[in-house]
């Protein structure tokens, strides 16, 4: 119980930070929400394929992810961007990305491109 106490008391003026800026969330909430499908898939994903398939799934739900954040529809995204991946070039690839692609199907334009 004293190591706890312990704990806390060193972190303390970090757990008070968000009565001191009103901007900081007094949880996390939001992001356990965000996790949750993830986090329920855990087991299902465990045994999903060879060594280097759980990095390559790691993308994709990222990019789902992205996708859901910015408002864009997944399966509409993917659909989209897996039609012009094979005559977009390697400068371009940027464009296709969830943030820098808008709803009409036409990479957003960037500093970059």
């Amino acid at each position: 119980m004293g190591r706890a106490i312990r704990y806390t008391l060193e972190l303390w003026p970090r757990l008070g930070l968000y009565l001191l800026d009103g901007r900081v969330e007094i949880d996390n909430n939001l992001v356990e929400n965000a996790i949750r499908p993830t986090a329920i898939g855990k087991k299902n994903w465990l045994f999903i394929g060879r060594e280097n398939s759980g990095w390559k799934s790691a993308i994709f739900f990222t990019l789902i992810a992205n996708c859901r954040h910015h408002g864009i529809d997944p399966h509409g995204y993917f659909k989209d961007v897996l039609e012009r991946l094979p005559t977009t070039t390697n400068h371009n690839l940027g464009g296709l990305l969830p943030g820098n692609w808008n709803r009409q199907g036409q990479p957003i334009r960037t500093a970059a491109s």
